[in-house]
Protein backbone atom coordinates (compact mmCIF):
# COMPACT_ATOMS: atom_id res chain seq x y z
CA UNK A 1 0.00 0.00 0.00
CA UNK A 2 2.84 2.76 1.12
CA UNK A 3 4.28 1.79 -2.67
CA UNK A 4 1.32 2.55 -4.70
CA UNK A 5 1.19 5.49 -2.10
CA UNK A 6 4.48 6.94 -3.11
CA UNK A 7 3.67 7.26 -6.11
CA UNK A 8 1.13 9.13 -6.25
CA UNK A 9 3.08 11.83 -3.92
CA UNK A 10 5.54 12.01 -5.70
CA UNK A 11 3.46 13.26 -8.92
CA UNK A 12 1.57 15.87 -6.74
CA UNK A 13 5.03 17.01 -5.06
CA UNK A 14 6.74 17.05 -7.94
CA UNK A 15 3.79 18.78 -10.25
CA UNK A 16 3.35 21.87 -7.68
CA UNK A 17 7.60 22.20 -7.82
CA UNK A 18 6.54 22.73 -10.71
CA UNK A 19 4.31 25.50 -10.44
CA UNK A 20 1.50 23.88 -10.74
CA UNK A 21 -2.00 24.54 -8.82
CA UNK A 22 -2.87 20.04 -7.43
CA UNK A 23 -5.38 18.22 -6.22
CA UNK A 24 -6.11 15.06 -5.41
CA UNK A 25 -9.31 12.78 -6.36
CA UNK A 26 -9.88 9.05 -5.69
CA UNK A 27 -13.03 8.92 -6.97
CA UNK A 28 -12.71 5.06 -9.19
CA UNK A 29 -15.50 3.61 -7.18
CA UNK A 30 -13.79 0.76 -6.42
CA UNK A 31 -14.42 -0.83 -3.00
CA UNK A 32 -11.42 0.36 -0.65
CA UNK A 33 -8.33 -2.61 0.37
CA UNK A 34 -8.43 -4.13 3.67
CA UNK A 35 -4.24 -4.45 4.59
CA UNK A 36 -4.92 -7.19 7.38
CA UNK A 37 -7.22 -9.64 5.08
CA UNK A 38 -5.43 -8.77 1.68
CA UNK A 39 -9.32 -8.02 0.54
CA UNK A 40 -12.34 -5.26 0.30
CA UNK A 41 -12.70 -3.30 3.74
CA UNK A 42 -16.60 -2.59 4.71
CA UNK A 43 -15.22 0.20 5.99
CA UNK A 44 -13.27 2.96 4.34
CA UNK A 45 -12.64 5.02 7.56
CA UNK A 46 -9.15 3.61 7.84
CA UNK A 47 -8.48 4.39 4.73
CA UNK A 48 -10.12 8.01 4.64
CA UNK A 49 -8.11 8.65 7.75
CA UNK A 50 -4.67 7.25 5.86
CA UNK A 51 -4.93 9.26 3.24
CA UNK A 52 -6.15 12.40 4.87
CA UNK A 53 -2.35 11.99 6.86
CA UNK A 54 -1.04 11.60 3.24
CA UNK A 55 -2.42 14.93 2.43
CA UNK A 56 -1.28 16.79 5.51
CA UNK A 57 2.01 15.95 5.00
CA UNK A 58 2.15 17.48 1.50
CA UNK A 59 0.28 20.79 2.82
CA UNK A 60 -2.90 19.21 0.60
CA UNK A 61 -5.17 19.23 3.92
CA UNK A 62 -7.88 21.07 1.91
CA UNK A 63 -7.11 20.17 -1.54
CA UNK A 64 -8.14 15.84 -1.32
CA UNK A 65 -11.08 14.11 -2.27
CA UNK A 66 -12.31 10.36 -1.89
CA UNK A 67 -15.55 8.98 -2.47
CA UNK A 68 -16.78 6.54 -0.74
CA UNK A 69 -19.10 4.48 -3.94
CA UNK A 70 -20.70 1.94 -1.56
CA UNK A 71 -22.69 4.73 0.25
CA UNK A 72 -22.22 7.67 -2.41
CA UNK A 73 -20.09 9.58 0.62
CA UNK A 74 -17.86 11.96 -0.37
CA UNK A 75 -14.80 12.35 2.23
CA UNK A 76 -12.94 15.55 2.16
CA UNK A 77 -13.85 18.38 -0.98
CA UNK A 78 -18.01 17.40 -1.28
CA UNK A 79 -19.35 16.49 -4.20
CA UNK A 80 -20.08 20.06 -5.70
CA UNK A 81 -16.15 20.85 -4.83
CA UNK A 82 -15.17 18.20 -7.01
CA UNK A 83 -17.21 18.55 -10.22
CA UNK A 84 -16.38 22.36 -10.09
CA UNK A 85 -12.55 21.27 -9.83
CA UNK A 86 -13.37 18.73 -12.81
CA UNK A 87 -14.76 22.11 -14.81
CA UNK A 88 -11.88 24.23 -14.05
CA UNK A 89 -8.82 22.18 -14.24
CA UNK A 90 -6.53 22.32 -17.29
CA UNK A 91 -5.78 18.63 -16.96
CA UNK A 92 -6.91 15.46 -15.38
CA UNK A 93 -3.97 12.66 -14.57
CA UNK A 94 -5.56 9.02 -14.48
CA UNK A 95 -2.38 7.44 -13.03
CA UNK A 96 -2.30 3.80 -13.52
CA UNK A 97 -5.72 4.06 -15.24
CA UNK A 98 -7.47 3.56 -11.85
CA UNK A 99 -10.08 5.27 -13.13
CA UNK A 100 -12.74 4.76 -15.23
CA UNK A 101 -14.02 8.50 -17.02
CA UNK A 102 -17.81 9.06 -16.56
CA UNK A 103 -18.98 12.25 -18.05
CA UNK A 104 -17.94 14.88 -14.91
CA UNK A 105 -14.27 14.32 -16.26
CA UNK A 106 -15.35 15.50 -19.84
CA UNK A 107 -15.85 19.18 -18.69
CA UNK A 108 -12.66 20.40 -20.62
CA UNK A 109 -9.47 19.31 -18.76
CA UNK A 110 -7.09 17.44 -21.02
CA UNK A 111 -7.49 14.06 -20.01
CA UNK A 112 -3.74 12.28 -19.33
CA UNK A 113 -3.91 8.53 -19.00
CA UNK A 114 -0.43 7.40 -17.31
CA UNK A 115 0.66 3.79 -17.91
CA UNK A 116 3.10 2.60 -15.39
CA UNK A 117 3.00 -0.96 -16.31
CA UNK A 118 3.62 -0.87 -20.10
CA UNK A 119 3.10 -4.04 -22.90
CA UNK A 120 0.02 -4.79 -21.17
CA UNK A 121 -2.21 -2.87 -22.78
CA UNK A 122 -0.76 -2.50 -26.09
CA UNK A 123 -1.05 -6.13 -26.73
CA UNK A 124 -4.50 -6.15 -25.65
CA UNK A 125 -5.21 -3.27 -28.36
CA UNK A 126 -3.35 -5.32 -30.75
CA UNK A 127 -5.49 -8.48 -29.90
CA UNK A 128 -8.75 -6.22 -30.25
CA UNK A 129 -9.98 -5.92 -27.14
CA UNK A 130 -12.71 -3.82 -27.49
CA UNK A 131 -13.10 -2.74 -23.51
CA UNK A 132 -8.97 -1.95 -23.54
CA UNK A 133 -9.78 0.55 -26.92
CA UNK A 134 -12.45 2.50 -25.81
CA UNK A 135 -10.78 2.94 -22.50
CA UNK A 136 -7.65 4.85 -24.06
CA UNK A 137 -9.62 6.50 -26.70
CA UNK A 138 -11.43 8.38 -23.91
CA UNK A 139 -8.54 9.93 -23.57
CA UNK A 140 -6.40 13.11 -25.07
CA UNK A 141 -2.84 12.24 -24.44
CA UNK A 142 -1.39 8.23 -23.93
CA UNK A 143 2.14 8.53 -21.34
CA UNK A 144 4.09 5.19 -20.72
CA UNK A 145 6.93 4.13 -18.76
CA UNK A 146 7.91 1.69 -21.75
CA UNK A 147 10.80 4.66 -22.86
CA UNK A 148 11.29 1.97 -26.34
CA UNK A 149 7.50 1.64 -27.61
CA UNK A 150 7.57 2.49 -31.21
CA UNK A 151 10.65 2.61 -31.70
CA UNK A 152 12.70 -0.08 -34.50
CA UNK A 153 14.35 -1.66 -31.26
CA UNK A 154 10.99 -2.54 -29.62
CA UNK A 155 8.61 -5.09 -31.23
CA UNK A 156 5.54 -4.41 -28.59
CA UNK A 157 2.89 -3.39 -30.92
CA UNK A 158 1.57 -0.05 -31.26
CA UNK A 159 -1.21 0.64 -33.18
CA UNK A 160 -4.31 2.85 -33.26
CA UNK A 161 -2.36 4.85 -30.37
CA UNK A 162 0.52 7.33 -30.02
CA UNK A 163 2.46 6.73 -26.66
CA UNK A 164 4.25 9.46 -24.77
CA UNK A 165 7.40 8.05 -23.19
CA UNK A 166 7.53 9.51 -20.13
CA UNK A 167 9.82 8.37 -16.34
CA UNK A 168 8.53 8.38 -12.99
CA UNK A 169 8.75 11.47 -11.15
CA UNK A 170 10.91 11.51 -7.74
CA UNK A 171 10.46 14.39 -5.01
CA UNK A 172 14.28 14.80 -3.76
CA UNK A 173 12.63 16.68 -0.64
CA UNK A 174 10.92 13.64 0.53
CA UNK A 175 13.85 11.15 -1.30
CA UNK A 176 16.90 12.74 -0.94
CA UNK A 177 20.10 11.34 -2.42
CA UNK A 178 22.00 9.21 0.11
CA UNK A 179 24.75 6.98 0.25
CA UNK A 180 23.78 3.61 -1.31
CA UNK A 181 22.88 1.11 1.61
CA UNK A 182 24.47 -2.80 2.15
CA UNK A 183 21.76 -5.03 0.23
CA UNK A 184 19.74 -4.46 -2.85
CA UNK A 185 15.61 -4.26 -1.93
CA UNK A 186 12.06 -4.97 -3.43
CA UNK A 187 8.61 -5.02 -2.10
CA UNK A 188 6.10 -6.67 -4.81
CA UNK A 189 3.69 -9.23 -4.59
CA UNK A 190 5.33 -13.09 -5.58
CA UNK A 191 2.54 -14.63 -7.47
CA UNK A 192 0.25 -12.54 -9.33
CA UNK A 193 -3.17 -14.03 -10.86
CA UNK A 194 -5.46 -12.87 -13.76
CA UNK A 195 -3.23 -10.70 -16.04
CA UNK A 196 -1.49 -13.02 -18.32
CA UNK A 197 -1.32 -11.38 -21.74
CA UNK A 198 -2.00 -13.88 -24.83
CA UNK A 199 -0.02 -12.35 -28.41
CA UNK A 200 0.83 -14.10 -31.33
CA UNK A 201 0.22 -17.80 -30.09
CA UNK A 202 2.73 -16.74 -26.42
CA UNK A 203 1.51 -16.10 -23.39
CA UNK A 204 2.91 -13.36 -21.51
CA UNK A 205 3.77 -13.43 -17.99
CA UNK A 206 2.47 -11.05 -15.30
CA UNK A 207 3.74 -12.81 -12.45
CA UNK A 208 7.21 -12.00 -11.38
CA UNK A 209 7.93 -14.99 -9.44
CA UNK A 210 8.99 -16.94 -12.95
CA UNK A 211 11.51 -14.21 -13.18
CA UNK A 212 12.88 -14.36 -9.60
CA UNK A 213 13.16 -18.15 -9.93
CA UNK A 214 15.35 -18.06 -12.85
CA UNK A 215 17.90 -15.60 -10.97
CA UNK A 216 17.68 -17.65 -7.68
CA UNK A 217 21.66 -18.38 -7.93
CA UNK A 218 22.01 -14.29 -7.67
CA UNK A 219 22.68 -13.57 -3.94
CA UNK A 220 25.46 -16.91 -3.96
CA UNK A 221 26.95 -15.67 -6.91
CA UNK A 222 27.42 -12.12 -6.27
CA UNK A 223 28.03 -12.29 -2.91
CA UNK A 224 25.94 -9.36 -2.21
CA UNK A 225 22.77 -9.56 0.43
CA UNK A 226 19.77 -9.24 -1.28
CA UNK A 227 16.68 -8.74 0.76
CA UNK A 228 12.44 -9.44 -0.56
CA UNK A 229 9.81 -8.07 1.22
CA UNK A 230 6.60 -10.43 -0.77
CA UNK A 231 4.05 -12.10 0.34
CA UNK A 232 2.53 -14.92 0.74
CA UNK A 233 4.84 -17.34 0.32
CA UNK A 234 4.68 -20.91 1.51
CA UNK A 235 6.89 -22.93 3.12
CA UNK A 236 8.88 -24.32 -0.10
CA UNK A 237 9.39 -21.30 -1.91
CA UNK A 238 10.78 -19.77 1.75
CA UNK A 239 12.81 -22.42 1.85
CA UNK A 240 14.19 -23.03 -1.45
CA UNK A 241 14.93 -18.60 -1.71
CA UNK A 242 16.42 -19.01 1.88
CA UNK A 243 18.91 -21.72 0.85
CA UNK A 244 19.75 -19.97 -2.06
CA UNK A 245 21.14 -16.81 0.22
CA UNK A 246 18.10 -14.54 -0.01
CA UNK A 247 17.18 -12.29 2.99
CA UNK A 248 13.41 -12.85 3.36
CA UNK A 249 11.28 -9.94 5.28
CA UNK A 250 7.56 -10.08 6.04
CA UNK A 251 6.14 -6.79 4.01
CA UNK A 252 3.40 -5.64 6.10
CA UNK A 253 5.06 -3.52 8.45
CA UNK A 254 6.72 -2.01 5.41
CA UNK A 255 3.91 -1.50 3.54
CA UNK A 256 1.56 0.06 6.17
CA UNK A 257 3.63 3.52 6.79
CA UNK A 258 5.54 5.21 4.19
CA UNK A 259 7.99 6.08 6.74
CA UNK A 260 8.60 2.62 6.81
CA UNK A 261 8.50 1.90 3.42
CA UNK A 262 11.24 4.43 2.37
CA UNK A 263 14.12 3.25 5.26
CA UNK A 264 13.52 -0.05 3.81
CA UNK A 265 13.61 1.09 0.31
CA UNK A 266 17.45 3.25 1.60
CA UNK A 267 18.62 0.66 3.60
CA UNK A 268 19.47 1.10 7.03
CA UNK A 269 23.52 -0.08 7.52
CA UNK A 270 23.40 -3.65 8.96
CA UNK A 271 19.34 -3.64 7.92
CA UNK A 272 17.40 -4.17 11.40
CA UNK A 273 20.13 -4.74 13.70
CA UNK A 274 21.88 -1.22 12.82
CA UNK A 275 22.95 0.98 15.79
CA UNK A 276 20.65 3.19 16.60
CA UNK A 277 22.38 4.98 19.26
CA UNK A 278 21.85 4.35 22.87
CA UNK A 279 18.51 3.84 24.04
CA UNK A 280 17.46 5.13 20.41
CA UNK A 281 18.43 8.21 20.48
CA UNK A 282 19.16 8.84 17.16
CA UNK A 283 15.33 7.90 15.91
CA UNK A 284 12.62 9.58 16.99
CA UNK A 285 10.01 7.66 19.81
CA UNK A 286 7.43 7.04 16.56
CA UNK A 287 10.51 5.26 14.68
CA UNK A 288 11.69 3.09 17.31
CA UNK A 289 8.36 2.15 18.10
CA UNK A 290 7.95 0.58 14.32
CA UNK A 291 11.95 -0.82 13.97
CA UNK A 292 10.79 -2.59 17.28
CA UNK A 293 7.42 -3.96 15.87
CA UNK A 294 9.21 -5.20 12.88
CA UNK A 295 12.31 -6.66 14.61
CA UNK A 296 9.23 -8.61 16.75
CA UNK A 297 7.83 -9.46 13.52
CA UNK A 298 10.80 -10.57 11.92
CA UNK A 299 12.09 -13.59 14.70
CA UNK A 300 9.01 -15.11 14.07
CA UNK A 301 8.05 -15.87 18.22
CA UNK A 302 5.71 -18.06 19.21
CA UNK A 303 5.29 -16.20 22.01
CA UNK A 304 4.47 -11.86 21.75
CA UNK A 305 5.09 -9.60 24.47
CA UNK A 306 3.55 -6.45 23.71
CA UNK A 307 4.37 -3.72 25.77
CA UNK A 308 2.54 -0.42 24.20
CA UNK A 309 3.16 -1.19 20.86
CA UNK A 310 1.59 1.40 19.41
CA UNK A 311 1.75 4.56 22.01
CA UNK A 312 4.12 6.14 20.07
CA UNK A 313 2.17 6.46 16.88
CA UNK A 314 -0.13 8.30 15.46
CA UNK A 315 -3.83 7.16 15.35
CA UNK A 316 -4.08 6.96 11.70
CA UNK A 317 -0.59 4.82 11.31
CA UNK A 318 -1.50 2.78 14.39
CA UNK A 319 -4.73 1.32 12.33
CA UNK A 320 -2.64 0.09 9.85
CA UNK A 321 0.00 -1.37 12.10
CA UNK A 322 -2.78 -2.90 14.19
CA UNK A 323 -3.98 -4.77 11.54
CA UNK A 324 -0.07 -6.05 10.56
CA UNK A 325 -0.17 -6.77 14.15
CA UNK A 326 -3.65 -8.94 13.98
CA UNK A 327 -2.44 -11.27 11.51
CA UNK A 328 0.87 -11.80 13.25
CA UNK A 329 -0.74 -12.48 16.73
CA UNK A 330 -3.00 -15.88 14.96
CA UNK A 331 -1.71 -18.80 16.33
CA UNK A 332 0.51 -17.10 19.10
CA UNK A 333 0.46 -16.83 22.61
CA UNK A 334 0.48 -12.67 23.23
CA UNK A 335 0.51 -10.40 25.87
CA UNK A 336 -0.08 -7.02 25.12
CA UNK A 337 0.34 -4.84 27.36
CA UNK A 338 -1.65 -1.50 26.79
CA UNK A 339 -3.20 2.10 27.26
CA UNK A 340 -4.57 3.20 24.07
CA UNK A 341 -8.07 0.76 24.34
CA UNK A 342 -7.85 0.37 20.32
CA UNK A 343 -4.66 -1.88 20.36
CA UNK A 344 -6.67 -4.48 22.25
CA UNK A 345 -10.13 -4.30 20.62
CA UNK A 346 -9.96 -7.88 19.36
CA UNK A 347 -8.31 -9.42 22.26
CA UNK A 348 -9.54 -12.94 23.42
CA UNK A 349 -9.53 -11.93 27.20
CA UNK A 350 -8.48 -8.19 29.06
CA UNK A 351 -7.58 -7.77 32.73
CA UNK A 352 -8.16 -4.46 34.13
CA UNK A 353 -5.36 -3.41 36.60
CA UNK A 354 -6.03 -0.89 39.20
CA UNK A 355 -3.81 -0.60 42.50
CA UNK A 356 -1.75 -3.24 41.44
CA UNK A 357 -5.03 -5.81 41.45
CA UNK A 358 -7.13 -7.39 39.01
CA UNK A 359 -10.51 -5.45 38.99
CA UNK A 360 -12.18 -6.99 36.17
CA UNK A 361 -12.05 -9.08 33.23
CA UNK A 362 -13.49 -10.09 30.45
CA UNK A 363 -14.04 -9.31 26.09
CA UNK A 364 -13.81 -6.18 25.41
CA UNK A 365 -17.46 -5.60 24.65
CA UNK A 366 -18.29 -7.39 28.23
CA UNK A 367 -16.08 -4.82 29.54
CA UNK A 368 -17.54 -1.72 27.86
CA UNK A 369 -21.02 -3.01 29.09
CA UNK A 370 -20.08 -3.54 32.53
CA UNK A 371 -20.23 -0.14 33.68
CA UNK A 372 -16.74 0.28 35.45
CA UNK A 373 -13.50 1.54 35.22
CA UNK A 374 -12.65 -0.25 31.20
CA UNK A 375 -16.34 1.91 30.69
CA UNK A 376 -15.20 5.03 31.68
CA UNK A 377 -11.72 4.38 29.90
CA UNK A 378 -13.90 3.97 26.55
CA UNK A 379 -15.67 6.83 26.87
CA UNK A 380 -12.77 8.92 27.60
CA UNK A 381 -10.45 7.32 24.87
CA UNK A 382 -13.49 7.41 22.35
CA UNK A 383 -15.78 9.72 23.19
CA UNK A 384 -18.35 8.27 23.42
CA UNK A 385 -20.95 7.54 26.25
CA UNK A 386 -21.82 4.45 26.81
CA UNK A 387 -25.53 3.23 27.05
CA UNK A 388 -26.18 0.37 29.69
CA UNK A 389 -26.81 -3.08 28.69
CA UNK A 390 -26.32 -2.09 25.04
CA UNK A 391 -23.82 -4.20 22.74
CA UNK A 392 -21.00 -1.55 21.30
Amino acid sequence: MAGVTWQAMHYLAGLRALGCDVFYVEDSGAPPYDPASGGVAIDPSPNVAYLATVMRRLDLAERWAYWDAQRDVWHGLDAPQVRALYGSADAIFNLCGATRLRPEHRQGARLCYVETDPIYEQMRVANGDADSIAFLAEHDLLFTYGELLGTPSCTVPVERFTWIPTRPPVALDEWAPRDPGTAYRTIATWENKGKNVEFRGETYQWTKHLNFLRMIDVPRQARTRVELAMDPLDAGVRADLETHGWTLVDPRPISADVDAYRGFVEGLPQGLATAIGEQGATVSEGERQRITIARAILRDAPILILDEPTSALDAETEALIIAALRELMDGRTTFVIAHRLSTIRHADQILVLRDGTIAERGTFDALVDRGGTFTRLYEAQFGKQVKRGAAV
